[in-house]
């Protein structure tokens, strides 16, 4: 169950957290990446994904993080029952969503998978050139191609470019 599946959602609940939850991640010079809240009962998960600007996050980055974090969250109560905090890195293979990724990540190897006017999906790889004008940028064997975002299905980085 994800945020969209959670009866809590339609409280706010996402738009809350986000709320609550960045500027004590800003603070530490890092972005929220993804805000994730699974499970039922006993077995509810919040699960945060961080990362830097420019890339990397620490183990102890993380581990202090959900400290603070933890501690914001007893004071503030904003779920009902029980749950497990997860503070964590996207990974090296993150997954890229937001017009500012793709930009960040410019110059690194990734792998899309885009939609063309009939629907019909392709995936593509090469180096991220980053955005303009709403247009994803990408150079695939020497060539940039520009992919709208709405035409981008999924994208991440790919360790194998």
């Amino acid at each position: 169950m994800t945020f969209g599946d959670n009866p809590l959602e339609n409280g706010g609940l996402k738009q809350r957290l986000t709320t609550l939850l960045e500027p004590v991640v800003r603070s530490e010079g890092l972005v929220l990446v993804e805000l994730a809240f699974s499970g039922d009962g006993k077995g509810q998960i919040l699960r945060l994904f961080v990362d830097r600007p420019e890339g990397g996050v620490t183990i102890d980055e993380c581990a202090l993080l959900s400290r603070q974090i933890s501690d914001l969250l007893d004071v503030e109560d904003p779920i009902v029952g029980k749950y497990s905090l997860e503070v964590s890195s996207p990974g090296l293979t993150r997954a890229l969503k937001t017009p500012v990724e793709f930009q960040v990540f410019a110059g690194r190897a990734a792998k899309m998978t885009v939609r063309d006017d009939d629907g019909r999906t392709k995936t593509v790889k090469g180096v991220l050139k980053g955005m303009q004008e709403g247009d994803v940028l990408i150079e695939v064997q020497g060539k940039i191609r520009a992919f709208s975002i709405e035409q981008v299905a999924k994208a991440k980085l790919d360790l194998n470019g």
